[in-house]
């Protein structure tokens, strides 16, 4: 078989290899979760990654302040934006898309099978009429799209495991791996939401960890074991190497059995219930009703059999 290049295969093998974007994570300790600005020194082009809108579940109340914060940083630094990216509807926190979408009017995107996702939930809040088709975002990216931020070259990869429609975002030499893997002393992510696989997801971090040994790896979340600062970043070569779940666990099955037995004994997350009714409508408040106020739908024994926390 031949494997020589055309010039142009060969520019853009080099583009790729040597296309390293700046980024900036965002920590919000509420939630332990990980928002980031991927930007694209040569062109000043960037992207927001799963960015969360705060919510207080004491209160009720709702602030914009971490996405504000965002585009404070956008602005400081000059940049551009291009996209606002979600890797998959989250069960902890909102999502601050439409938020952002609002201010900016950039486009709004998330993995096309997002509408599995809200079909499943629309039955859990039965809601009749609400559209699960996707068309709250502006782009559905499918497992192998590519497209670009500036001249970085970006590729989505289907992760399903943790959610049936996780996505990882693949930019230049880092890859943004949301819930599949933790950082490597926290080891991977539950897989008992509803649509959840413990199998999907060894499958899906498989094909993360066929990245280059040198890909960065980028994750949604840090709960910051033994009280350590929080940490974002890693390798392939390092989480192939020292990740405490798969770094002992050398076949699926292994993986399944200890993914499944720890996910017995964690409560569901508290705000899921609040979550996903906003998530899977792209981050969209519900509307107000006749008195001016918006109200979340809070369904009872919805998760039978979830582990009380």
């Amino acid at each position: 078989m031949d494997h020589t290049h055309t010039p142009r295969e060969a520019d853009a093998a080099v583009k790729t290899a040597y296309a390293r974007p700046d980024v900036t994570v965002f920590f919000d300790k509420r939630t332990s979760s990980a928002q980031y600005v991927v930007a694209d020194p040569a062109t000043g082009k960037c992207a927001i990654i799963d960015p969360v809108l705060d919510f207080d579940e004491k209160s009720g109340n709702t602030s914009t302040e971490h996405a504000d914060r965002l585009l404070a940083f956008i602005r400081e630094k000059d940049l551009e934006l291009e996209w606002i990216l979600d890797t998959h509807p989250h069960a902890d926190h909102f999502s601050a898309a439409s938020y952002l979408k609002e201010k900016t009017g950039r486009p709004t995107a998330i993995g096309e099978k997002v509408v599995e996702v809200q079909k499943l939930w629309k039955a859990i809040y039965n809601w009749p009429d609400f559209k699960a088709d996707g068309s709250q975002w502006d782009r559905l990216f499918a497992d192998g799209d590519t497209f670009a931020i500036g001249s970085l070259p970006a590729k989505v990869m289907f992760s399903p495991g943790h959610t049936l429609a996780s996505i990882t975002y693949v930019i230049g030499d880092a890859a943004f791996v949301h819930d599949t893997l933790f950082m490597p002393d926290s080891g991977t992510a539950r897989c008992d939401f509803p649509g959840g696989s413990a199998e999907r997801l060894w499958t899906s971090i498989q094909d993360i960890l066929s990245l280059p040994d040198e890909t960065r790896t980028f994750v949604g979340h840090d709960y910051q074991p033994d009280g350590r600062e929080p940490r974002f970043e890693s390798t392939v070569a390092e989480q192939k190497a020292t990740n405490s779940h798969i770094s002992k666990c050398r076949t699926q099955a292994e993986f399944v059995a200890m993914r499944e037995a720890r996910d017995q004994t964690l409560p569901m997350p508290k705000l899921i219930l609040h979550a996903l009714q906003v998530n899977i409508n792209a981050g969209q408040l519900p509307a107000p009703e006749a008195n001016g106020k918006r109200y979340l739908k809070f369904p009872i024994n919805a998760l039978e059999g979830a582990s009380w926390g």
